[in-house]
C-alpha cells in the first residue's frame, strides 16, 4: 500500500507540475459544473428526443447515479479514509501548484467528480451507445473533468481512479433501476390494452 501510495503521490506531483499559466483559468473553468449546464441540457433534449414520455425513467436512472456516486464518495468514503487532498497535505507544501488559492474540502479520497461524471457517461453511452456513435465523447468529457482536478491540485490521480470505479458502478445500478421501471411500467400498459373493449 505504501508504494502505491508514494507511486500515487509521484504522479501526482508530475501532473500537477504540467501547468502554464494561460491554461490555469481555463481549467478552473472546465471544473465547475455549471460551465457544462449546456451539455446537460442537450442531453436532456435527446433523451426526450428518443424516448419521449420514457425519458422520465431515463431521468430517474441518471438521478440515481449521480446520487449514488455522489454519496458513496463524499459521505462515505472521504470521511472514512480520511486521506488529505494533496492541497492540505503538510509534507507538500510549497510543492502544489493551486489556482486562486482553491483548495477544496479537506479529504479527497474518491474524488466526487470523477464519481458523478463518469457514473454520467456511461449510463448515457449505454443509453445511446449503438444509436450515436460520437456519444463516446462523454468519456473525453469526464476524462478532462477528472484531469482538472488534478492539475489544480485538490486530488491525486487514484483519487480519481477509484471515483471513476465508483461512478461506473453506481452507473450500473442507475441503468438497472431504469430497465426495471420501463419493463414495470410497460406491463401495465399492455394490461390497460387488453382490457380496453374497443380492442
Amino acid at each position: 500500500m505504501d508504494w502505491i501510495l508514494d507511486m500515487d503521490r509521484e504522479l501526482f506531483l508530475f501532473l500537477n507540475g504540467l501547468h502554464t499559466e494561460w491554461l490555469d483559468p481555463l481549467m478552473m473553468l472546465f471544473t465547475q459544473t455549471q460551465f457544462w449546464v449546456p451539455l446537460y441540457l442537450f442531453l436532456i433534449y435527446l433523451i426526450f428526443k428518443n424516448f419521449g414520455n420514457e425519458g422520465w425513467f431515463v431521468l430517474a436512472g441518471v438521478v440515481v447515479t449521480i446520487l449514488l456516486a455522489d454519496q458513496i464518495t463524499s459521505s462515505l468514503m472521504k470521511p472514512f479514509f480520511a486521506r488529505l487532498r494533496p492541497s492540505h497535505e503538510p509534507s507538500l507544501a510549497g510543492l502544489v501548484h493551486l489556482v486562486d488559492g482553491y483548495a477544496g474540502g479537506r479529504y479527497g479520497f474518491a474524488s466526487s467528480h470523477a464519481a458523478n461524471t463518469f457514473g454520467t457517461a456511461w449510463f448515457i453511452w449505454k443509453l445511446f451507445g449503438t444509436r450515436y456513435r460520437w456519444i463516446g465523447l462523454m468519456f473525453v468529457w469526464c476524462t478532462l473533468m477528472t484531469y482538472t482536478r488534478v492539475y489544480l491540485g485538490v486530488h491525486y490521480p487514484g483519487d480519481v481512479i477509484v471515483g471513476a470505479l465508483v461512478g461506473i458502478g453506481s452507473g450500473a445500478i442507475g441503468w438497472q433501476l431504469y430497465l426495471a421501471l420501463r419493463k414495470k411500467f410497460k406491463a401495465q400498459d399492455l394490461t390497460v390494452d387488453n382490457s380496453d373493449p374497443k380492442t
